[in-house]
């Protein structure tokens, strides 16, 4: 990463494998997407997130806060045919970010899937409940201190011939 990053939106970015990654700050990724949205990035490709516990200490541009977490925002120009990702940090003591439904309504599903997964929560978002785990599971599975374990198949009224 480059000691001195362009700022894009007022944001620092890098080059990361010939795609430009814009690292908002939490405060003002809704700002910074809305002026994306503007010129002219008209589809949310994905909304992912990524958990640092244990790399915690990974290059970023200068000025960019290490966090635990990571949410990651894939957006596409189709008109440009460009494509620019966000990293937007996210602190593990305060885990939300503001939804992005507004801007593109297409990211309902990613945004409850980050929320399933990571415990991430995105004020703003219309239905922010579980999508992948049942409604009464404890913790979310990707976070990196989620203790592994196995969930017995259980095959009912099944015939065990062989």
């Amino acid at each position: 990463m480059p000691e001195e990053p362009a700022l894009i939106h007022g944001a620092p970015s890098a080059l990361s494998r010939g795609q430009l990654v814009v690292f908002p700050e939490r405060e003002r990724y809704l700002e910074v997407a809305r002026e994306l949205a503007d010129e002219g990035y008209d589809m949310c490709v994905d909304v992912t997130a990524v958990d640092y516990l244990l790399a915690i200490e990974r290059p970023l541009p200068a000025g960019v806060p290490v966090e635990r977490f990571e949410v990651v925002v894939n957006l596409l120009s189709t008109a440009k045919r460009r494509r620019i990702r966000l990293r937007v940090p996210v602190p593990e003591s305060d885990p939300t970010l503001p939804s992005l439904f507004e801007l593109w309504p297409g990211c309902e599903a990613m945004e409850r899937e980050v929320y399933d997964m990571f415990g991430i929560v995105f004020p703003g978002h219309p239905d922010l409940t579980r999508i992948l785990m049942p409604d009464d599971w404890e913790g979310h599975p990707l976070r990196k201190d989620y203790p592994v374990g196995r969930i017995p198949v259980q095959f009912k009224e099944a015939p065990a011939t062989r």
